[in-house]
Order: structure tokens, then C-alpha cells, then sequence
């Protein structure tokens, strides 16, 4: 049974079709990747999905539920989160407050209560205090709590809105991009992270351009071209796929050991970042 199900959603800017009748299924405990040149849908797909955007046509469901049109609070807390391809954090505020932000979304507590310290207040904040902390540890980051979000590399930034996203207790993950502008061992350890959290009950759906991660982690892959769903499979499938082939190197079919060669040395990372050699 699916987790998470988009039907027939189609999404327009003007007179540009973003997303065109997209249909796929995410099955609970997989790690799913959708992989396309920019300007291929992918991100519009997931700020639909997420309650960013409104679908012009088609449904979402989410465990045999319709989420078609939610706000993002109501889709975080049906159980999907998300992160950004470049991350969003308040960086005035420390490292674990920043967390807590996402915690905050499993509180009972409203804004009046919070600020007039009603009996059994306190108590939640300090559970929420605890669970940032667990979330942050998960991620490597549990010493830099107290530490200003401002001043973080780069990779940090990206691990502290990981910790967010799953200090809501998600059951799907939304990365988008969750490997670009990190090096190399940076990399590694997401991949690794990404992987254990999956291994640990939560649904991963991914968008990313680095092609060795993405053959690393994925179970499926889906590829979009001009909003259009031309190919889906496991990892094997989709190197050997002629219209992806096609598409991404160079128009040709090629054996696949020299696919998986291209996209290990990244020249399929390049062409889908519009640098074709």
C-alpha cells in the first residue's frame, strides 16, 4: 500500500506547464529520488506536495487521506516534512531553538498559553527542549546547541534543518537537494545519515542532482523533463533507459556500464545542471 500518492497533478505559471499530469507512488520505508534538468518540475512538484503551492489539477493523498490543497502546518502535521534547497533557519536565534521551531508543531500549548505559562506548560516546553536535543544529536550537532544558527558553515546549516524537519515526527521526508554544496565527506556521512534515518521508519523522498548519491540511496527513481514523467524504476532500470539516456548524455544509447561511469564521474551530475559539455 502506498504512503504517499499523487494523481494526475498538473501545475501551471501563466502559460508555462511546470508540472504536467504527474502520477507516482511513494511506498512506506523506501527511499524514492526524483532526478531532472533545471526547470523540470521537481522542487514545484515537492512545494505541491508540501502545501507551498496548490495543484491547478489532480489529488494528493497521504495514507488513504486527501491532502490536496492543505496549508503546510496541516501537511506537517498529517506527518510530512520537508527541508530547502537552501536552508531556511532563523539565524538570530541559537541552534537548538531552531529545532525546537519544528518540535513546536506537536504542542498542545497555543500561542496564549505559551506566553501566559499555564500549568503543564513549562513541562511540555522542556519535553520539546529534549526532543530538539535528541534530534540534534542524531545529527551530529548537539554540541553546537547554544551556538548562534548565523554562524554555521554551510554544511552545519543544512544538518540543523534536517534536525528540524525531523524533530516534527515525520513519517515522509521531503529533501530537496540535501547534498549540494557540501564536499565530498560531507556527502558521505548524509548518505549515510539519510540511509539510517530510512532503516529507522521514516519514507524518504528525495530530489537531488548529485547522480552518486542518488544511485547510493535510492531504491526508485523517478525522472522528470519539462514537467513531464518520462521514466520510473529502481536505480538499474533508469541508467539503461534510452529517453534518459537520450536526455541527459549526449542523445545516444550507450552500454550501461558506461552510464553508471558518466554519473559516478559526475558528467550526468553536470548535463542535469544545465552544463552540458
Amino acid at each position: 500500500m502506498a504512503l504517499l500518492e499523487v494523481k494526475d497533478v498538473r501545475r501551471n505559471f501563466g502559460g508555462l506547464v511546470a508540472v504536467n499530469q504527474v502520477s507516482f507512488q511513494v511506498v512506506p520505508g523506501r527511499i524514492k529520488a526524483i532526478i531532472g534538468p533545471n526547470g523540470a518540475g521537481k522542487t514545484t512538484l515537492f512545494n505541491i506536495i508540501s502545501g507551498l503551492l496548490k495543484p491547478d489539477t489532480g489529488r494528493i493523498t497521504f495514507k488513504d487521506r486527501g491532502i490536496t490543497g492543505f496549508k503546510p502546518y496541516q501537511i506537517a502535521g498529517a506527518g510530512i516534512s520537508r527541508t530547502f534547497q537552501n536552508p531556511c533557519l532563523f539565524l538570530r536565534m541559537n541552534v537548538l531553538e531552531n529545532v525546537m521551531v519544528g518540535r513546536h508543531s506537536r504542542s498542545h500549548w497555543g500561542f496564549t498559553a505559551c506566553c501566559l505559562r499555564f500549568g503543564g506548560q513549562p513541562g511540555e516546553e522542556r519535553s520539546i527542549r529534549d526532543a530538539a536535543l535528541a534530534q540534534l544529536d542524531r545529527v551530529g550537532l548537539a554540541h553546537l546547541a547554544g551556538s548562534p544558527a548565523g554562524a554555521l558553515s554551510f554544511g552545519q546549516r543544512r544538518m540543523v534543518e534536517l534536525a528540524r524537519a525531523l524533530a516534527t515526527g515525520p513519517e515522509l521526508l521531503l529533501l530537496d537537494e540535501p547534498a549540494s554544496g557540501l564536499n565530498t565527506g560531507e556527502k558521505e556521512k548524509l548518505a549515510a545519515l539519510i540511509r539510517c534515518i530510512c532503516d529507522q521508519g521514516i519514507t524518504i523522498l528525495l530530489v537531488e542532482h548529485d547522480m552518486t548519491v542518488v544511485m547510493d540511496l535510492s531504491d526508485d527513481i523517478l525522472v522528470l523533463h519539462n514537467g513531464t514523467l518520462i521514466a520510473e524504476g529502481p536505480p538499474a532500470a533508469i541508467q539503461n533507459d534510452p529517453e534518459v539516456i537520450s536526455i541527459y548524455l549526449g542523445g545516444e544509447f550507450r552500454p550501461r556500464e558506461e552510464v553508471e561511469l558518466a554519473m559516478i564521474t559526475g558528467r550526468a551530475s553536470n548535463v542535469i545542471a544545465g552544463q552540458k559539455s
